[in-house]
């Protein structure tokens, strides 16, 4: 049986199965190229109708999934979509290789945090690791991972996918272990689903008031300050930084107190959400660039 007739029908026993599938290439790449632009806003097929969205192609429906294996005649796999549907999929994929060993790791988390492994569905892949499915309560995130659990532990969730079973890559097949007698997908525990879970939004603080500062120096303060203020996520740091720098050097000419201006900049800086600690260091790595 070719490669692209035993991907399809693998797909379609997953898609029999309630799983949603796509087809992937040998390099466990999705194998149909996007019909788009680079930098598209698209999100998948039923947005657009057209195939080439990775796992926004994902299906369970038989003849979307033919569909899309008619597009790529060199699938030699396919993907099962993650965190989607009423009951959302999690993979938790086990490394072991390269002195790394996820087993070993997920088995100290289930030791420390008190729970224990069901004996779900679990895919061996070709690298001698282990792919385990979850399924997660209705409308649950999981943010895909590399490693932030621990060494040797990735994980799809939310827009990610597995392998599926049958698959054929470049180093061998992905194979349903072999002590699975019933492919039975398990709930994830409650202690590992809080531990994937995305952190908290930091909480962001406002500022502390100030009145208005006399004279030119006072209002530059206030203008740096509004700076730091107004900085979106991704440029406070380098916003605290470039005010920092402007008020040392106002307080190395003597018009501005240093107490003032560290008080001032680390309050704005708290306010859009960086630490108390992190912020102090870039005002002071600031100060050091000034001469104070």
């Amino acid at each position: 049986m070719s490669n692209w007739q035993n991907a399809l029908d693998h797909a379609l026993e997953a898609a029999a199965r309630g799983f949603s599938a796509f087809p992937l290439s040998r390099n466990k790449i999705p194998a149909i190229p996007s019909p788009h632009d680079k930098g598209h806003a698209c999100s998948g097929l039923l947005e657009c109708g057209a195939f080439g969205h990775g796992v926004g192609d994902a299906s369970a429906d038989p003849n979307v999934i033919r569909a899309a294996f008619d597009q790529a005649p060199h699938a030699a796999g396919y993907g099962i979509a993650c965190g989607a549907g009423p009951v959302p999929l999690i993979g938790v994929d086990l490394d072991r290789k390269n002195g790394v060993d996820g087993v070993a790791t997920l088995n100290q988390l289930a030791n420390q945090h008190g729970f224990t492994i069901p004996k779900t569905v679990t895919v061996c892949t070709p690298s001698g690791g282990f792919h385990l499915w979850f399924t997660g309560p209705d409308g649950t995130h999981i943010p895909n991972s590399v490693g932030r659990l621990g060494p040797g532990i990735d994980v799809r969730g939310t827009r990610g996918y597995l392998v599926g079973p049958g698959s054929r890559g470049k180093t061998g097949t992905y194979t349903i272990h072999p002590s699975i007698t019933e492919p039975t997908v398990y709930p994830i525990p409650e202690q590992l689903l809080s531990l994937l879970a995305p952190p908290p939004p930091p909480v962001f603080r406002q500022p502390l008031q100030h009145t208005a500062r006399p004279g030119h120096a006072g209002r530059v303060l206030d203008g740096l300050i509004r700076v730091v203020a107004g900085a979106k996520q991704g440029t406070r740091n380098d916003r605290l930084y470039w005010a920092a720098a402007k008020a040392w050097a106002h307080v190395r000419d003597g018009h501005l107190a240093a107490g003032e201006v560290e008080a001032a900049l680390v309050s704005a800086a708290i306010g859009v959400g960086l630490g108390d600690r992190a912020a102090k260091a870039t005002i002071a790595s600031a100060r050091k660039g000034a001469g104070v």
